[in-house]
């Protein structure tokens, strides 16, 4: 009974609409079951996630289809937004029967459901995906001047060499502390908005840029001032007014769930004249940590004790980040920011991301809030906690991890089935909407470079091997060439194209810092950013690449296609990652096709098209 002609999810015949439903709306649901078995009677059987509640509803019968006789039913959605489980019951009239369940059972023994989701319809502001994404590590892009690191929190020091290897190796207490600094500022982007502008990039995605200890910034040290090295206020407002002119908004990393033990707010070595938690307990700031007890033993992300964990629900904090008039989400916005990505979102509560996105849309009502979800968004389980992300009131989109997990593994080798599964499976799963802002991207600062993996047979053992690790020429045209099928991926699927900066330089490194060295300006690679900038002005140009729906052509071996289409505009995608040539043949009932890519031109023959595509090549037809 678990064949997929009984009933597939994703099969017009059996439910309609496909995927995710408004609160309040009406599925139909079909099941065939082969007349032979008998069935009398069907029912659906439902768990509504949030609610706790079951529920049975008996289909009707719906007459034969050849060997299959068909049960069918209407269901309406709850009125608020749920998860909802379901499966199957089929019975005879004699009471034996089974259950139809998505893929066999759980090891208590209960079905394996299958998921509807149901959600709040809501708006994602309309500038966002109309190009690219670009992710800037502010530490590493682009510096006027050599910072002078006196006076400021933290120990650090500048390379004076920018094209230096960060310093990776733990200092004599055995402690990776990022203090080593390149002196990348807000005016140093400001001064390559246009190079930015002409990649086709419309967003841009900045990590922390708040002051802190550390190169990466993620251990806030004082959320209402820039980093010194990056600038002033003053600066962040011309990056994103001289950005706005040339039709790019910029976002900033919202790390709120932790922040740096030298920060204003703990204060833990002194730094700041002000009290902190770490210093007493009357401090402002002592409700914002969990210390157990004071001062030596408090909770840390990860266990990191130079980064001590928020409480969100500390009424002066949430104040502070989200609620209050000046609130640092508030304020920032109101200084030229156009959104938020929400850092370790899994680390936040529900409801604190419902507010953070009230103060988002009530102080810049086309605001933007993304959150870091490294799996499946609608049914995430964060600390035995089903989550909330995408139901309408919390984020509009998030990072596409799954995303970038299939393309490997497909251009790695995999079968171009798991891809469009793994692909079709978060299209079911996510609201529209939310599925067309997922935040696509091949690498970011927290993975290894994309040429890197791509081209690289495995990763050393050693962290001083990876240190000094460079593709060899032959492993750097494998990847290359597979690059460019990423990229063609990456910005022809539904979603937003998000490229981590450098990777359309063809810079190459393992994990953190290896993945984090400074902008290679006048040594780029020109043909791999020549590639970039031609898809990513593509996809800005052509609708039915930001906005078409998706329809598969082809998923076999390492053949992959599938078609946008919208307003009448149709853009092919075909790709072979494989070794040797594939043959394949298209349906193309228009007089002429080209390669939008290369500019070669095909023609037709009886409205179809062979195409031969050699090792490592991908098209987009047009």
């Amino acid at each position: 009974m678990s064949e997929p002609f009984v009933f597939d999810p994703r099969c017009e015949l059996c439910k309609t609409p496909f995927g995710a439903v408004v609160c309040g709306q009406e599925v139909t649901f079909t099941c065939r079951p082969l007349s032979s078995e008998g069935f009398t009677h069907c029912a659906l059987v439902l768990y509504r996630e949030f609610s706790g509640k079951g529920q049975e509803i008996e289909l009707s019968p719906a007459g034969f289809l050849g060997d299959r006789v068909c049960f069918s039913t209407v269901f309406r959605a709850p009125e608020e937004p749920e998860l909802v489980w379901y499966h199957f019951r089929f019975w005879r009239d004699d009471g034996s029967g089974c259950d139809l369940d998505r893929t066999g059972y759980r090891s208590d023994g209960q079905p394996l459901s299958w998921q509807l989701t149901v959600y709040r319809k809501s708006q994602v502001p309309e500038w966002y995906g109309e190009g690219m994404v670009y992710q800037i590590f502010p530490d590493r892009f682009q510096r006027l001047s050599v910072p002078n690191p006196e006076g400021l929190v933290g120990n650090r020091w500048v390379h004076e060499n920018w094209d230096e290897a960060p310093t990776w190796r733990p200092d004599p207490d055995g402690e990776v502390r990022n203090r080593d600094f390149f002196g990348g500022s807000l005016a140093g982007i400001t001064d390559k908005l246009d190079e930015l502008a002409a990649l086709g990039v419309t967003t841009i995605y900045l990590n922390p840029i708040f002051e802190s200890a550390s190169n990466h910034r993620y251990n806030t040290a004082d959320y209402s001032k820039i980093d010194p090295f990056l600038g002033t206020e003053e600066d962040f407002k011309t990056l994103c007014a001289q950005a706005k002119e040339r039709g790019i908004r910029v976002i900033l990393d919202g790390v709120f769930n932790h922040t740096g033990s030298q920060s204003i707010y703990f204060n833990a070595d002194g730094f700041y004249p002000t009290v902190g938690a770490a210093q007493s307990p009357d401090s402002p700031y002592s409700d914002w940590f969990s210390f157990h007890p004071w001062p030596d033993d408090y909770d840390a992300w990860w266990g990191i004790r130079t980064l001590p964990a928020v409480r969100e629900d500390a009424a002066s904090y949430v104040d502070y980040i989200i609620g209050g008039k000046n609130s640092i989400i508030r304020r920032w916005l109101r200084a030229g920011a156009s959104g938020w990505r929400l850092d370790v979102a899994d680390e936040l509560p529900d409801w604190f991301i419902e507010k953070a996105r009230e103060a988002v849309e009530d102080t810049e009502a086309d605001g933007l809030l993304i959150g870091e979800v490294w799996e499946d968004a609608s049914n995430k389980i964060a600390y035995s906690q089903r989550r909330r992300y995408l139901l309408g009131n919390e984020l509009h989109g998030v990072m596409n991890y799954p995303f970038r997990t299939a393309l490997l593994t497909y251009l790695k080798g995999g079968d171009a089935a798991g891809f469009m599964e793994s692909m079709e499976t978060l299209r079911e799963n996510y609201p529209p909407e939310a599925f067309y802002a997922n935040m696509n991207f091949l690498g970011t600062h927290d993975t290894a470079r994309i040429l890197t993996v791509l081209g690289a047979d495995e990763a050393p053992a050693s962290k001083e091997e990876r240190a000094s690790f460079h593709l060899s020429p032959a492993q750097r045209e494998r990847g290359t060439a597979l690059l460019r099928l990423a990229a063609l991926t990456l910005f022809t699927f539904p979603g937003v194209p998000t490229v981590y900066y450098g990777d359309e330089a063809g810079m190459e490194g393992w994990e953190d810092p290896f993945n984090r060295r400074t902008y290679p300006w006048d040594r780029e690679n020109t043909a791999i950013r020549d590639h970039f900038a031609l898809l990513g002005n593509l996809r800005k140009q052509r609708s039915s690449l930001r906005r078409g729906g998706i329809r598969w052509l082809e998923a076999r071996g390492r053949l992959l296609a599938f078609a946008r289409e919208s307003a009448g505009e149709r853009s092919v995608t075909v790709l072979n990652a494989g070794d040797t040539a594939e043959t394949w043949t298209l349906d193309w009932p228009w007089e002429s096709c080209t390669d939008l890519v290369s500019g070669r031109a095909f023609t037709p023959v009886d409205g179809r098209l062979v195409l031969r595509l050699g090792p490592c090549e991908g098209l987009l037809l047009g």
